[in-house]
């Protein structure tokens, strides 16, 4: 072992380095040579070894029938399905099944209809055991299940109803094209993609102002029956990320008590949409008389496509197929319903502060002159009368008379805050959605990486 001195480390430092080095360099060669002293494995001799192996003495319990195993599998309901497609799809082989599909008046509910969850059970040589389908027809909280058994009399068949059971699921996504195409690669159902666009309608504008990077988190009801998701149901929260800035909502109901939770009741009351700090995101006009469409024309200059002379546009035309249902922005009277020149068509609604809406060009009239209507009741459908030249709506907005921006009367409709008695509850419930919304969020990080 060598020792130096503090002094002399002091005095020759680059020298006592290199010494130590060349030490290290030594022993690592050292280390090397007792490595390669090793016999090459090739040379090494090699023997085999052969024993018997006895297999275990294990019994069947008599008991055990073989034939009794069950198999299980799922699918949804085609619009093009037969007795024959939908029974082979599930594996089913079984003529006397097939023919009960086909004649049985309850078992033909399943066929040439879509998007109905079914389970069949069958037997190891494929012959249905049992067949059990769900779905929803409604919104007043059960489903219908139809069950398909086999007995010793043959095959039977009931329909039940049962109550729905409600579970939360979390989901995000990126914007690279539209809405719809986001919420498709993050599996989130089309009804909750028109629920986000519905809730953010007087924030952002869904024609327009979406910008690829634009992200969203919702939270959201998933109903099932007997554990099987049939449909989504109300967003709870969700954020949208538009342009970098950010807007959150939460679904809130006000609880009421006394006579007054009664009235409630009897009104049906619904709740609403609120900003996480208490300010209702209902307003007085919604941003548009349908659920989700294209603009084709706005409010501004434009040749006109019949008469070609260049004029205001005091409207904004909304391309849709025919038939679209076509809502009210408001609630409101109905001022007139009927034919008008160029308009074809036409309904006219009537609200407070002398403000009326048009809706032009429509194929069906659903309502009456005199007739009140409500916020996002669908008053007609889309058409083609009059002067147009295909099928869209020509939405117009009026305050005393003169034309106005109906996009921008949306955005500048007031909304009303969450009453102060019920702050306290508000605010735990919006600190609850803060943590789901971040959860949310997560989802879509997480599946990138």
């Amino acid at each position: 072992m060598l020792a130096f001195s503090r002094r002399t480390i002091t005095q020759y430092p680059k020298q006592i380095s290199a010494v130590i080095a060349a030490l290290m360099l030594g022993a690592g060669g050292g280390a090397l040579a007792v490595a390669t002293l090793a016999p090459d494995a090739s040379e090494l001799p090699v023997r085999q070894v052969v024993e018997t192996v006895i297999a275990a003495n294990v019994s069947v319990p008599a008991d055990l029938d073989l034939q009794a195993f069950k198999l299980f599998r799922s699918e949804v309901t085609r619009s093009s399905d037969t007795a024959d497609t939908l029974l082979s799809r599930l594996g089913v082989d079984d003529a006397s099944a097939a023919a009960f599909l086909r004649t049985d008046a309850i078992a033909r509910l399943l066929l040439g209809r879509s998007g109905r969850s079914v389970t069949a059970e069958t037997a190891a040589n494929n012959s249905l055991h049992k067949l059990s389908a769900r779905w929803t027809t409604d919104n007043d909280g059960n489903f219908k299940r139809l069950v398909i058994e086999k007995t010793a009399q043959g095959f039977q068949s009931r329909l039940e109803t049962a109550p729905l059971s409600a579970s939360n699921r979390l989901a995000s996504g990126v914007i690279e094209s539209s809405l719809f195409a986001a919420t498709d690669e993050a599996r989130i159902p089309d009804s909750v993609a028109t629920q986000l666009a519905e809730i953010f309608s007087s924030n952002i504008d869904f024609h327009r102002a979406l910008r690829k990077g634009d992200r969203f988190s919702v939270v959201y009801e998933t109903l099932e029956g007997d554990g099987e998701p049939l449909r989504a149901g109300r967003v709870l929260s969700a954020e949208f990320v538009n342009g970098g800035k950010s807007f959150q909502a939460m679904w809130f109901q006000e609880p009421v008590t006394g006579a007054a939770a009664t009235a409630t009741a009897q009104a049906g009351s619904k709740g609403g949409y609120y900003t996480l700090d208490g300010q209702s995101l209902r307003r007085a006009f919604l941003a548009s008389p349908m659920e989700f469409s294209r603009i084709t024309s706005g409010f501004k200059m434009r040749m006109h496509p019949i008469l070609q002379t260049l004029r205001a546009h005091q409207g904004v035309d909304y391309g849709a197929p025919k038939g679209t249902p076509v809502r009210s922005v408001g609630d409101g009277v109905v001022e007139f319903a009927g034919v008008q020149n160029g308009y074809g068509n036409i309904i006219i609604l009537k609200h407070r502060n002398n403000h009326n809406t048009v809706y032009a060009h429509l194929s069906r009239m659903n309502v009456r002159k005199g007739q009140s209507v409500s916020q996002g009741q669908t008053i007609g459908a889309v058409g083609a009368t009059g002067w147009a030249t295909g099928p869209h709506l020509h939405f117009e907005f009026r305050v005393n008379g003169v034309y106005r921006d109906p996009i921008m009367i949306a955005r500048q409709s007031e909304s009303v805050p969450v009453s102060a008695a019920a702050k306290p509850i508000f605010s735990k419930l919006a600190a609850e959605n803060r943590v789901a919304l971040a959860a949310a969020a997560l989802v879509q990080q997480t599946s990138a990486q």
